[in-house]
């Protein structure tokens, strides 16, 4: 009776047999956000799985089609580990790129959202001074912008960058994780409530 009792418990618990960690050397980073510091992890749960809407991996294309590793030319694509880094890098913004619901459903922690649709008028927000043409975005105080999105089929960062680009930001100086919140979440790293 006693070791059914143990084995039912044991059963029962969260998988934590290994540690699982963002590198050999990394547990966690912490992040400051507008709501104070941030520890970004991940999810300890050896069993742990995707479910619900970030477990589909067919959507109808279009509007869901897989997007191209570099969104426009000049674009450096990055992955997580690259934005890890930025988030701690004050001459990067890690921009959210999908719409306000989306955002508030969980994100990365520290990105900015800032909706594709508003990404070329809000270039002010990175350095870059209003123009006739849209914007100059040559002077020193310019930060670079890492966007992300959806995921591998999300096609609204991608958009963002290249409404960017035609507004006047380097392409430069943009990054994208094509990832997005889909690899994020795969990964099992810390997302906003």
């Amino acid at each position: 009776m006693r070791i059914t009792i143990i084995a039912a418990v044991l059963a029962a618990a969260p998988a934590f047999a290994d540690p699982v960690n963002i590198r050999p050397d990394m547990m966690s980073v912490t992040v400051e956000t507008a709501n104070g510091p941030v520890e970004i992890s991940r999810i300890q749960d050896n069993e742990n799985k995707l479910e619900g809407d970030w477990a589909k991996t067919s959507r109808p294309c279009p509007n869901f089609c897989i997007q191209p590793m570099v969104p426009a030319e000049g674009v450096t694509p990055i992955g997580e580990l690259e934005i890890l880094q930025f988030l701690q890098d004050p001459n990067v913004v890690v921009i959210d790129g999908r719409v306000k619901p989306d955002f508030e459903g969980g994100a990365i922690p520290g990105a900015v959202n800032v909706p594709y649709t508003e990404a070329a008028d809000r270039l002010g927000e990175l350095g870059c001074e209003p123009d006739f043409e849209g914007f100059d975005c040559t002077g020193e105080n310019v930060k670079s912008a890492a966007l992300y999105c959806n995921g591998p089929w999300c096609g609204q960062s991608p958009t963002a960058a290249r409404r960017m680009i035609e507004a006047g930001f380097p392409a430069e100086k943009i990054y994208y994780y094509r990832g997005g919140m889909q690899q994020w979440r795969l990964l099992g790293l810390t997302v906003t409530e």
